[in-house]
Parts: C-alpha cells; structure tokens; sequence
C-alpha cells in the first residue's frame, strides 16, 4: 500500500510573542515534515514579525524561540514564503529577515536561502494547490 501524501499549508498570521499561536504553529509545521508531508509555509500579516532577525524577548518574559525557525530546512521544509505585501506595510524587506538554509543530505548541495518573498496571485496559487490550510 503506497503513503498517501497531502499538502498541507500552514498560514503564520499572528506576532510571534504575546500569544501561543506562533509557537504552536511551529510545533505543527515540525510534526507534518516529521510525517513526511509536503509542507508550506506562509507568513502573512503581522506573522511576518516571527521571522524578523535579532529578536530580543528578556523584556517580556518569554523564551526566544525564532532560533528554531532555522531548522526548517533540516526538517525537509523546503517551501517557505513570506507576503510581500504583509512585509511593505510594516516596513520590513528580505533584509530583515533570518536566513533558512540546509543542505541536501544526498547530494550534498548547499542552500543558503529558502525564504521566498511572492506577491498576492502567488499566495492564492499556494493555496489553490494545498489540500489543507491551517491558520494560526
């Protein structure tokens, strides 16, 4: 019997800090690649602040969890994409952005950035494609 493999695309929509909903859509993001799904992740709206560089949490109390994002590329998460849109109109650019990297295990290839800036129609083509969209 062969795996039956889905889309999954996970939509990151909320700041990374001051709410739950960050961290646990990462948890979920890292269960689906563990499961060997084919996996996409989105940041939109203010979810775009959870792939900011330098991120400072002593102030609020919180543990720092954005090193982990780094991961995603030794996960298999391949497909990561930020809404340019999102980024402008918080005055963000790719610049400002950490650095997703991995490399393939059996070719031995080196990536230095997985982190794809699209624009709307891009976004809708995503999601057209994925049999299931999880929002956080």
């Amino acid at each position: 019997m062969s795996e039956v493999v889905k889309k999954f695309m996970y939509l990151n929509r909320k700041a990374p800090y001051g709410t739950i909903y960050a961290w646990e859509a990462l948890e979920v993001v890292l269960i689906g690649a563990a499961f060997d799904q084919d996996v996409c992740v989105l940041f939109l709206d203010d979810g775009v602040y959870q792939l900011t560089r330098g991120q400072d949490t002593k102030g609020i109390g919180m543990k720092n969890f954005s090193p982990t994002y780094r991961t995603l590329g030794d996960y298999e998460v391949r497909r990561i994409y930020v809404d340019r849109a999102s980024l402008e109109a918080r005055g963000l650019t790719q610049d400002d952005l950490v650095e997703i990297a991995y490399e393939d295990m059996e070719t031995e290839e080196e990536f230095d950035n997985i982190v794809e800036v699209i624009d709307s129609a891009r976004v809708s083509e995503l999601m057209n494609e994925s049999d299931a969209i999880f929002s956080f």
